[in-house]
């Protein structure tokens, strides 16, 4: 891999973890009440790293990783699993929605880490 291929893997990179951040902060804003940016993106990087751990084991990999993810969101922020499944849910959505804008009207080509599905 050449310099610049590495260079622009890791904006990539960067770019959809501040994503994934970025919902993750909007959701938290919404549902929790609380507003730290960095928060969410650490958030957003450590349940991408759960993610990626548990969502390849067979048959049931995806409702495991899922279940980590929102074990994530439910550790990092307050009010239990019901807010923390909220939270995720909310996450989803807000990233859906700005990748819709950045890729759909852009046409950027993004996605997001630390949001399953998206």
């Amino acid at each position: 891999m050449t310099t610049l291929g590495i260079v622009g893997s890791l904006v990539a990179f960067i770019v959809a973890l501040l994503i994934g951040g970025l919902a993750i902060y909007i959701s938290a804003r919404v549902i929790a009440d609380t507003d730290d940016y960095s928060h969410a993106v650490i958030t957003a990087f450590i349940g991408a790293i759960a993610w990626a751990l548990t969502a390849w084991i067979p048959i049931f990999g995806l409702i495991i990783a899922l279940i980590v993810y929102v074990a994530v969101i439910n550790w990092r922020y307050p009010g239990g699993w019901l807010q923390a499944g909220l939270i995720g849910v909310v996450a989803w959505l807000s990233a859906l929605a700005i990748l819709y804008v950045l890729n759909g009207l852009l046409d950027l080509g993004i996605g997001a880490f630390g949001v399953p599905g998206v």
